[in-house]
């Protein structure tokens, strides 16, 4: 591959912008991280509006501060956080494709509504998968477009897959809303009866504020402190969104770069809905825990992926 022409040349850059997929699976038994796109609805509807493949490679924007140079002429798609993207100063607003031409300038600034955008390009953009994912890892070293997990760096070069896209308009209806204070659906584990009573009451009646220590490996919330009988338990594998909550009784809910195990008590686990909300989520901002069944949580998930499936 030719990494130097492509359809687009980063020309400013930050370590939280990305390539990413919908990650690596059947590899954790290894101790490697799952990774991919946080807000994988997001990343949905990117490719989606492009006519691909919904986990074809895309990049995740985060937080902004990104320069691209358009080095031949195209169509993309942004979806997901709004970043105050322009084009050659023009004002780019997510969820719809838009043309571009040779010379032209894409900037993403800083965060107006959401945390996280997804930009799509013809087919996905182009990058050697790596345990059968190209999603960046930078702990792991895996995947990206050099397969050495790191960032986008000014300088690297993308190309797309195809050299024509199929663009469709977004019904206005399915646009995720990325209201305040969310509430988060949270599927009760199998250790919730560790927690005392008042935690319990806590978790689910508190308003929790992300604090700055959140990242792609996990997000930490601020609010009451929960207390469990158990301070550790036995180490075991972690799936994504799980809530655990260590020692200072300020719970942790792990994301896509988690370690593979952990053993601070958990109480259970956020649906992938709400991991992807989440993932829009800024240092500073309320949300609510809500319980729900793991039944109802998956019927509610299944429905939820129909929206793409009847396309």
């Amino acid at each position: 591959m030719n990494r130097d022409a492509g359809g687009l040349r980063v020309e400013r850059s930050s370590p939280f912008i990305q390539l990413q997929d919908a990650g690596r699976f059947g590899v954790r038994h290894l101790g490697v991280s799952q990774s991919g796109a946080l807000d994988w609805i997001s990343m949905y509807w990117a490719n989606w509006l492009l006519g691909n493949a919904l986990d074809a490679v895309v990049v995740e924007i985060t937080l902004g501060n990104f320069d691209l140079r358009c080095e031949q002429d195209g169509c993309l798609a942004l979806a997901g956080a709004d970043l105050g993207a322009t084009l050659d100063g023009e004002p780019l607003q997510p969820w719809r494709t838009f043309g571009v031409r040779r010379g032209q300038q894409l900037r993403f600034a800083q965060p107006r509504l959401g945390a996280r955008a997804y930009l799509a390009a013809p087919g996905g953009f182009s990058a050697s998968a790596v345990l059968g994912s190209c999603s960046s890892m930078a702990r792991e070293q895996l995947g990206g477009l050099h397969g050495d997990g790191k960032p986008l760096a000014m300088g690297d070069h993308l190309q797309w897959m195809q050299s024509v896209a199929a663009p469709r308009p977004m019904d206005a209806r399915l646009i995720p809303q990325f209201t305040p204070s969310p509430r988060l659906e949270l599927v009760m584990g199998a250790q919730i009866g560790d927690f005392s009573g008042q935690s319990l009451f806590d978790v689910f009646n508190s308003a929790w504020k992300i604090d700055t220590r959140a990242d792609r490996m996990g997000m930490r919330i601020l609010g009451p402190r929960l207390q469990a009988r158990r301070s550790t338990t036995i180490s075991e594998g972690i799936p994504l969104g799980a809530v655990q909550v260590p020692p200072d009784g300020q719970p942790i809910i792990l994301l896509n770069d988690r370690q593979t195990i952990g053993g601070y008590p958990r109480l259970g686990a956020l649906t992938p809905q709400a991991v992807a909300r989440l993932a829009q989520c800024l240092p500073g901002e309320e949300l609510q825990l809500a319980p729900v069944l793991q039944e109802t949580a998956q019927e509610s998930h299944l429905q939820f992926l129909e929206q793409w499936r009847h396309d």
